[in-house]
């Protein structure tokens, strides 16, 4: 399946703008570092075309959100001139608008539909494991169907309803976007720590294949 993590699949509507530094940004910076010291945010040439993977978003007044940059993946300590701020979103109209000195991410929409259904949720994280996707039935947890692929409409619907369905869930793994999961909760740290927390287990389930000696487990470790 070959996944390209960078390609805008909404109707954007973009302005140049200064890189704003809102309250909270530092706390969210220094997880986005982490995830990506972890591999679960980050750039391979050998993963999905070479392409960056792996965003997080922090909900501001108004109905926005700061949210990383498109191909922002392959840089280990981002700056705040490497945020977007995305001013409007709707999902249901595959159209969002947003401004920064770079565009927003790929999966902005699906950032926006954590937040539509859930007003609770001030912080998203998009990471990749390939450990934890592999073993999201394993590890009983909601799942976006294989057939919806990352960046549409459709995954934004899929999205907010799991979100409703799950409220104390905060994980969700996206089956169509290969390696993909997104995590959420009230501060940048619930949601980035529920990330590290599943991959964990995840490396768990794995050791404890290794450990009976099964053949056939397909988990990876990521990163």
């Amino acid at each position: 399946m070959a996944e390209q993590e960078g390609v805008i699949k909404f109707r954007l509507d973009y302005q140049v703008a200064p890189a704003r530094i809102e309250a909270g940004f530092a706390e969210l910076n220094a997880w986005r570092s982490l995830l990506w010291r972890l591999g679960m945010i980050g750039q391979d040439g050998a993963r999905y075309d070479g392409l960056g993977y792996g965003n997080l978003s922090l909900r501001l007044d108004a109905g926005s959100f700061l949210i990383t940059g498109t191909q922002t993946g392959h840089i280990p300590q981002l700056t705040a001139a490497h945020y977007a701020c995305v001013l409007q979103a709707r999902p249901d109209q595959n159209y969002l608008s947003a401004e920064g000195p770079l565009p927003p991410s790929s999966e902005a929409l699906t950032h926006a539909a954590v937040y539509s259904a859930n007003p609770t949720v001030c912080c998203v994280a998009h990471g990749h494991s390939p450990g934890v996707w592999r073993n999201a039935v394993a590890l009983k947890l909601p799942c976006v169907e294989a057939g919806i692929a990352y960046g549409t409409p459709a995954m934004a619907q899929a999205v907010g309803a799991l979100v409703e369905s799950h409220p104390g869930q905060g994980v969700i793994v996206m089956l169509g976007h290969r390696d993909g999961l997104l995590t959420y909760g009230q501060t940048p740290e619930q949601a980035c720590w529920l990330m590290t927390r599943w991959l964990a287990k995840a490396l768990s389930l794995a050791d404890s294949f290794e450990s009976k000696g099964e053949v056939g487990n397909d988990s990876a470790h990521s990163g």
